[in-house]
């Protein structure tokens, strides 16, 4: 699966942008609903994910705060931010055009003159 999780690595920022347009969420929630998402087969490495989160802050696609927590550790929350969902969305349209791309080039059950 190293192709697949190649192109997962590759879309970090997208996986979770997605995750946070549904709402706030920390980091060990986000990768363990991507673990389950995948059907077990498929999380980030804490690194992977912590230097994700400081990219998309510092370019202001996501702020963080501090969870009120009563019991535990407190929590990093992040939230998605008008700039972060317009990214999403940019990057969304450009995995479909990739999609369709690659599709193309690798449908060979789908060419026409019979080779």
């Amino acid at each position: 699966m190293s192709i697949a999780s190649d192109l997962l690595r590759g879309s970090t920022d997208t996986i979770i942008l997605a995750h946070l347009l549904k709402g706030d969420s920390y980091a060990y929630e986000i990768n363990k609903n991507i673990l389950r998402k995948s059907g077990g087969s498929f999380e980030f490495k804490e690194a992977t994910l912590y230097t994700a989160f400081r990219r998309l802050e510092q370019s202001g696609c996501i702020s963080s705060y501090w969870g009120d927590e009563d019991t535990g550790a407190r929590r990093r929350y992040y939230t998605i931010t008008t700039k972060g969902r317009n990214m999403f969305y940019q990057n969304q349209k450009e995995w479909q055009n990739a999609r369709e791309l690659i599709d193309s080039l690798v449908g060979i059950w789908e060419d026409t003159d019979g080779k």
